[in-house]
């Protein structure tokens, strides 16, 4: 037995097999940090000096779970310490190279995540076997966190799949399904779960009979051995694929193909320095540590059950309702019964709960052509879903979600209505994404069962739910619309009642900017461009466009009523409702549909902007840049002094899901901590006289001041 059982534990049987269980104690999955690692060291010493051993066997002793990775808090801490990273990258190598140089054959048998080092552990094996568990998921996703593997994954990997194939898996950053992997030849073959013990000891009988070990070592040990041709096209190919998807914003991408390019045609010990030096560059970059610090944000979220009290339980919640049939109500129904929850869909209006059904089946079937769902858990999906005409349908409902018409007296007098008809401990929760919460609340005899579930469009793909609470919204209620929003899938932040509650209350002076500076005589494309080039999924304009300019300007009224003393109101968006141009559902608003999504420069807009505009200026983009995010900035300071969220991250978090805020820059508050708020403050004097939405707010000063960010750590 090894003398240090705390992660790992070894056995050898007596057909002479070593088994080596790895279980991490105190942690629901398996990691690789230094302890860790120097235990495996310790381990291979045995394994090394033993002479009763004749193959190696890797297992995991949680269920679902094989290796998560290395350790990303320890990974992020020695990020601040080159020569701290380089010891564990090094630490990490050495496991794998020992493990490759052990005279007998070895197996890691995969059940549950085995991704990015884990993986990398898992190459240094002869073989791999991977379980048909649902949770066994398989790859190299190190760019997501704005780095590439380190230990190995990009020169091992590539030998076993070949450049192209590598280098599509590894740049995106995608797992695969024991299926897949399988397929693709990362292992030797997908087993029930119960036979994977068992298969892996005959994989492990195989090898050593056949001899197989050693011809695996011997093709991972030598070049590819492309032509430089085949090189330059496969890596030409590959580039323009990563190009295409980042638009050269990640460098994380384009280092991992580098390091495949360049080592791919030389021995793994070369091509492992080639791999080492694209590594380097990338630790502790702004960009690794935003994307690292946005997995632990992601982790808290989860956590986070929306109140200060951890040890309160939300109600189950076995059933719900929903009211209106539209588009986000159809969404809003079609979230829930993918996940199992039972779900009766209202509608007054028979022909618009028919459309309703069957776009909640058509997007169900959707999901089944792009191999989200099979066919039969669709089927198990609209069995849950029922439509009615009738508000008492609703008397068994735990849960009732309002998605009517954006108008307070048509919510207030359905929220009247349904109050008597539910039961005394029915949550009720609108979707508003305007209204006043604590308002609608006064419609109710139980505002404390009464909160905010504002959804984004399109619900199905966005992960985002505001949970609302209103002024006398109780604990209770926040707990059990948290938990329900995270059994749909999605991702909940809790929000102060507030106009524009989170993110639109954050967006509207991104929207608003955008359409002042059109006016003083900035192109729609320049806009739209800097917002793009920022990393924005979308700039402004077209965002109006597709977001409707009749809900641009009624929500945009909300927001400037509630703030005038910072709200200059555009004229243009007015001007262009009344000339019936509505955006993409109406064919044309800022650019022209006539073609499809994609707008096109429409010269029909030039008489309506040129009634409105204030000027004729050229604007260039370093000053669109600021002007669109300094707003933005001020009023997510004001949401925190005001206490709309409990943490800067839920703001960044917020925007991130919300938007579409590029994730490379950790958010608006993390990219402002990077900027340096100094230079903030300096920016925001630049601009001041243009008004006070650009006025430094106490916080940013004071913050400036110190030196400090709105995250510790930062400045």
């Amino acid at each position: 037995m090894s003398q240090n059982p705390s992660a790992l534990r070894l056995e050898v049987g007596g057909d002479g097999i070593a088994v080596v269980t790895f279980d991490l104690p105190g942690s629901r999955a398996n990691t690789l940090g230094s302890a860790v690692l120097r235990e495996w060291q310790g381990l291979l010493q045995e394994l090394e000096e033993r002479k009763d051993v004749r193959g190696l066997l890797l297992v995991s002793g949680k269920p679902g779970m094989f290796i998560a990775g290395a350790d990303l808090r320890e990974l992020g801490a020695a990020m601040q310490d080159l020569a701290a990273g380089q010891k564990m990258v090094q630490l990490g190598l050495d496991v794998i190279a020992r493990i490759e140089n052990l005279p007998y054959p070895t197996v890691a048998a995969i059940e549950g995540a085995c991704v990015g080092g884990g993986l990398e552990l898992a190459l240094g094996f002869d073989f791999r076997l991977a379980s048909l568990h649902p949770k066994t998921d398989i790859g190299l996703p190190e760019t997501k966190i704005g780095l590439i593997p380190g230990w190995g994954g990009t020169q091992r990997l590539t030998r076993l799949l070949g450049p192209s194939v590598a280098a599509e898996l590894i740049c995106a950053g995608e797992t695969v399904t024991a299926i897949r992997a399988r397929d693709l030849g990362i292992v030797f073959d997908a087993v029930p779960p119960e036979r994977l013990r068992d298969e892996a000891l005959r994989l492990l009988s195989w090898a050593a009979e056949s001899k197989a070990w050693e011809e695996a070592r011997r093709k991972k040990r030598q070049p590819v051995g492309l032509s430089e041709e085949q090189l330059t096209f496969a890596v030409a190919v590959a580039r323009a694929q990563v190009l295409a998807k980042t638009k050269g914003q990640m460098p994380a991408p384009l280092a991992a193909l580098d390091a495949i390019a360049k080592g791919c045609n030389l021995p793994l010990d070369e091509g492992l320095k080639a791999e080492g030096a694209a590594f380097v560059p990338l630790v502790g970059s702004p960009i690794s540590r935003n994307l690292i610090a946005i997995f632990f944000m992601t982790q808290r979220l989860q956590k986070d059950t929306g109140v200060e009290d951890a040890k309160l339980l939300p109600k189950d919640v076995r059933r719900v309702g929903v009211v209106g049939a539209g588009i986000m109500g159809a969404g809003i129904a079609g979230a829930h019964v993918r996940r199992g929850v039972p779900v009766t869909l209202l509608d007054s209006n028979a022909a618009a709960l028919e459309k309703g059904i069957d776009a909640v089946a058509k997007s169900l079937t959707e999901r089944v052509k792009i191999g989200r769902m099979k066919p039969e858990e669709v089927v198990a999906a609209l069995g849950k879903l029922s439509g009615v005409g009738a508000l008492a349908a609703f008397a068994d409902r735990d849960v009732v979600i309002e998605a009517v018409v954006e108008n307070e007296a048509v919510k207030a007098t359905f929220f009247r209505d349904i109050q008597a008809l539910v039961g005394p401990d029915t949550i009720l929760a609108s979707n508003t994404s305007t209204i006043s919460i604590t308002r609608l609340a006064q419609s109710v005899t139980k505002p404390e069962n009464f909160a905010g579930m504002h959804f984004f469009n399109p619900v199905e793909r966005m992960q985002l739910v505001e949970v609302i609470r209103g002024d006398k919204t109780s604990d209770q209620t926040v707990v059990t619309l948290v938990a329900l929003a995270k059994k749909i899938g999605k991702t909940p932040i809790v929000v102060r009642d507030c106009p524009g509650f989170l993110v639109n209350r954050v967006l509207f002076p991104y929207l608003n900017e955008a359409l002042l500076m059109l006016e003083e005589g900035a192109s729609s494309r320049d806009l739209d461009k800097a917002a793009l080039a920022f990393g924005m999924p979308m700039g402004p304009i077209a965002l109006n466009d597709v977001v409707g300019l009749d809900t641009s300007l009624y929500a945009g009224r909300v927001i400037a009523d509630a703030f005038p003393d910072r709200s200059k109101t555009s004229r243009i968006v007015e001007a262009l409702v009344k000339a019936g141009r509505l955006g993409q559902k109406s064919g044309a608003g800022f650019y022209k549909y006539a073609k499809g999504p994609r707008g096109e420069d429409d010269p029909a807009l030039a008489p309506l902007l040129a009634a409105v505009r204030t000027g004729q200026r050229a604007i260039d983009k370093d000053e669109i840049t600021d002007r669109l995010f300094l707003p933005m900035l001020t009023e997510a300071s004001r949401v925190l002094t005001e206490k709309i969220v409990r943490d800067p991250a839920d703001v960044d978090m917020g925007l991130i899901l919300g938007i579409g805020f590029p994730p490379y820059r950790g958010g608006l508050l993390r990219w402002a901590d990077t900027v340096g708020l100094p230079t903030i403050l300096t920016k925001l004097h630049k601009y001041e006289p243009l008004g006070k939405r650009f006025e430094p707010t106490e916080l940013i000063r004071q913050l400036a001041a110190e030196k400090k960010g709105f995250y510790p750590g930062a400045g």
